[in-house]
């Protein structure tokens, strides 16, 4: 498990510090195509950020956003309803990745939810329960960008607190915080586990 320190600036000017960590498959299991999911019951509140996602296993040699990130789940706090799911590239990155998100009728985090994408050569399909909710390929790309979801990806699971997008704790925000992982699946149709990516 990676961890680190979340400094916010609070309205007083003291900075308040808090921890966030993660759970990653990095130089120890990769994939690329299938089904990957998880069933999980999220944390909830004003800067709360949990998510499940992939990362290219080459970004020490290309850097992040060159490498890939899918982005299997985000939910922010303010945003009790919804799910995002996501991808980023090359040209198509941070505030500009190519989404889309489903709003649930009920709190998110009142119960485990499973979230899972569908990932093949040129199409990658976002789930939430058994819902379809979002679609990309290679055609959603800007202009002359660069499709880079067809080698290996590792696996991160994270709980992280504040951000651009999610927004600093306030008086509603509760700690500690939890993200409960029932489970992670992955499923493959024809290929295996890429073993150069140093799954054993």
């Amino acid at each position: 498990m990676a961890g680190g320190i979340v400094l916010l600036m609070c309205a007083d000017g003291i900075r308040s510090a808090y921890t966030s960590a993660r759970l990653k498959t990095q130089g120890k299991a990769a994939w690329t195509f299938g089904r990957l999911e998880a069933r999980i019951k999220l944390p909830r509140g004003q800067s709360i950020w949990p998510a499940f996602w992939m990362l290219g296993t080459d970004i020490a040699s290309v850097d992040w956003p060159a490498c890939g990130e899918i982005d299997i789940m985000e939910n922010i706090g303010r945003e009790p309803l919804t799910v995002h799911g996501t991808i980023h590239g090359p040209g198509y990155s941070g505030h500009n990745g190519i989404g889309g998100a489903i709003t649930n009728h009920l709190p998110v985090a009142d119960e485990f939810h499973l979230f899972a994408v569908e990932w093949e050569p040129a199409r990658i399909q976002w789930f939430f329960d058994s819902n379809l909710y979002f679609t990309v390929t290679p055609t959603n790309l800007p202009s002359k960008k660069r499709w880079v979801f067809d080698q290996a990806q590792f696996c991160i699971l994270n709980l992280a607190v504040g951000g651009d997008w999610p927004g600093n704790p306030d008086e509603t925000t509760s700690f500690p915080q939890r993200m409960e992982v029932d489970y992670i699946r992955v499923y493959f149709r024809t290929n295996t586990p890429d073993t150069k990516a140093g799954l054993r």
